[in-house]
């Protein structure tokens, strides 16, 4: 349902989208999915388009009617020992706690009261009714609820290991149905959610079916190759047995950090070795694809690991190191290729890697690490195999890169690009494209033009299957000109636009925009003066390890009947405490633990909380007419640039 189809006010105290999701003990991205996919979900009672509130005793009736509130405080309490102990190396602590999962082996830095909990909650999966406790195995079913709430969590703050669940969505839907005989590469696997989840029948869960090879090729997909794991038996290391979990028992430890790929090389593995443990209870049976990831974070390799044991997968192996700089997998032509890269720097190694044979479309230049990655991707694909990889928008049209974008198009080779919505990806708020490439069966296998498309204006969580106005296939000779700019959003303008009836319902929209702000700004008397709430202050710090805030998304949320989040998130942006939570080199930390709030009992709290909450709604409110307004004038300079508009006004003589 649309976040814009608002429901009558209704009475009782009114909570977030993040709010419901710690009263659920599930992520933000769950609560989304609820509320598009059951009709009876509670309707929005108040709130921005942007931060929809509901009526608390609505929310809680309709969790008990679909029995969602289960085991609530016990994963909430896990996840705040985790966070405690390990601060922003959440991977480092999940890792830890799937390795006692996995074994029976606890880390030293693993919490005591973690350990106690992981352990209460697997027991309670365990021993429930017959339905719940068949549904797989529970310590796999723990871990992916922690590995999500820790996609949900970094959706601010961002990651080169977690990629968010938004673009992993986005690269399961184009890339399809992936086949049983078909081999999947992931270069920078991170967490291994690219790695575990695409192709799967249902997102989010690394244990699902994958397309039986009978099936035949599928348009736009692997299609499979009938080389399946066979593919390239010398393509990367023979891992270790000692790496890949035994779902069916406790097992040894993992490969030991910093053990790189050219570690695992043994000659005197015998080669026709079966890649994988017998399939025990909980693994899916029949063929799956063989999945292959390289990562140089030994952590998030070793918990990429870990996911995929604990839920009984075969056929997957994750070495660690770097893959510019140290190929693991050589020889590897995998049918798929998949890769969200690591992005913001400049350091790939481009010095040592001058002379590389990976460099096919010519070296990328320093400040192109992303083409690097592309060029090493294509490099693992085989012919008739596919590459999707996950770019900035920028790559798309940077003056840098342009000779080597010339030469994609140039050779055929580059097949789509996808702009998604802003808000997709974890790091930052920008738009990011999915690039596709195919390498041709036969030399003369080449295309003659690139689909294009943009949905740069759709929701985030919206469709991912492109209107007819956003969809085009561009002749390459039309792209190859003096720019070789590949933004879909520069080709995809429908030539029958409506402009005159388009701007005046902008227009509208704008002006009811601007009238709804004033209603919006509250009124406020005056207070007993500056200072007079210093006296009796307590510290954010405090109020988290006494148990009563939870820092597990990018804002604290109260977690306790004594403290109005709308009140702490308030108080947590005022001048002083954003000066506390400043660096003297003037970083600003989000999470604000340095903060003091005053000691208030909840009525007053909420008191404020109530015009802290329409101070944002107000904020919200502004930065849409902002938007609005940035839409309707780019709209009208268009226009009247094509001639589709013109001025009302007489000619000037």
């Amino acid at each position: 349902m649309a976040d814009t189809d608002m429901a009558p006010a209704s009475p009782g105290p009114l909570v977030s989208g993040s709010e419901i999701a710690r009263l659920a003990g599930v992520t933000r991205a769950a609560v989304s999915n609820w509320r598009r996919r059951y009709e009876d979900f509670p309707q929005p009672a108040g709130g921005g388009a942007g931060r929809p509130l509901f009526v608390l005793e609505a929310v809680r009736a309709w969790l008990e009617k679909q029995d969602k509130g289960q085991e609530i405080s016990g994963k909430v309490r896990l996840w705040q020992s985790l966070r405690a102990a390990y601060g922003e190396e959440m991977v480092t602590g999940l890792d830890a706690l799937a390795r006692y999962l996995a074994t029976g082996e606890r880390d030293d830095s693993l919490p005591g009261e973690a350990v106690r909990l992981a352990d209460e909650l697997t027991a309670e999966e365990t021993s429930g009714d017959s339905t719940r406790a068949s549904a797989g195995n529970p310590s796999s079913a723990l871990l992916t609820h922690l590995v999500q709430r820790l996609t949900d969590s970094t959706r601010r703050s961002g990651s080169d290991q977690v990629t968010s669940e938004r673009v992993a969505r986005a690269v399961r839907h184009f890339a399809g149905p992936v086949a049983a005989d078909a081999t999947v590469f992931d270069p920078a696997c991170g967490i291994g959610t690219l790695l575990l989840s695409v192709g799967a029948a249902e997102p989010g869960e690394p244990g699902e079916p994958a397309v039986p090879s009978a099936a035949g090729p599928v348009q736009g997909t692997t299609g499979g190759t009938g080389r399946g794991p066979a593919a390239d038996p010398e393509g990367g290391p023979e891992p270790d047995p000692a790496e890949r979990p035994d779902p069916g028992r406790k097992h040894g430890s993992q490969r030991a950090p910093g053990h790189g790929p050219d570690e695992e090389q043994n000659p005197d593995r015998h080669p026709d070795r079966a890649p994988d443990p017998a399939p025990g209870p909980e693994q899916t049976p029949g063929p799956a694809p063989r999945r292959i990831g390289q990562e140089s974070d030994p952590h998030s390799a070793s918990l990429a690991r870990l996911r995929a044991g604990l839920a009984g997968r075969t056929g997957v192996t994750v070495t660690t190191g770097d893959s510019l700089r140290a190929d693991g997998w050589p020889k590897l032509r995998a049918d798929l290729v998949v890769c969200d890269p690591p992005t913001g720097g400049g350091d790939w190694g481009r010095e040592s890697l001058l002379l590389d044979s990976r460099w096919e479309f010519g070296t990328p230049p320093r400040a192109e690490g992303e083409l690097a990655w592309l060029q090493h991707g294509y490099a693992h694909t085989a012919p008739g195999g596919r590459l999707i990889m996950v770019m900035p928008a920028s790559v798309a049209y940077r003056k840098a890169g342009r000779r080597m974008r010339a030469e994609l198009v140039r050779r055929g080779l580059l097949t789509q690009i996808v702009a998604l919505p802003a808000g997709v990806a974890a790091s930052h708020s920008l738009p990011v494209h999915l690039w596709q490439l195919r390498r041709p069966r036969t030399p003369g296998g080449s295309l003659t033009s690139v689909r294009l498309i943009d949905l740069t204006a759709n929701d985030p969580d919206g469709p991912l299957d492109p209107a007819p106005g956003q969809v085009t296939d561009v002749p390459l000779i039309d792209l190859l000109d003096d720019s070789v700019d590949l933004t879909p959003g520069r080709h995809t303008a429908a030539p029958h636009r409506d402009y005159p009836a388009e701007y005046a319902r902008l227009r509208e929209r704008l002006a009811e925009q601007l009238t709804r702000l004033r209603t919006l700004l509250p009124e406020l008397a005056e207070g007993p003066g500056p200072g007079s709430l210093d006296g009796s202050m307590v510290s954010v710090a405090e109020l988290a390890r006494a148990g009563l805030v939870d820092y597990g998304g990018p804002q604290p949320v109260s977690v306790s009947d004594q403290l109005d989040t709308d009140y702490l998130r308030g108080f947590l942006l005022s001048t002083a405490n954003t000066r506390r939570s400043t660096s003297t080199g003037g970083t600003y930390r989000a999470d604000g633990r340095g903060a003091r709030v005053p000691q208030l009992d909840i009525g007053e709290q909420r008191r404020y909380g109530q015009v802290f909450r329409a101070l944002q709604e107000f904020e919200e409110a502004l930065r849409a007419v902002s938007e609005l307004s940035r839409e309707t004038a780019s709209l009208a300079r268009d226009g009247l640039g094509n001639g589709a508009l013109s001025p009302r006004t007489a000619p000037v003589t």
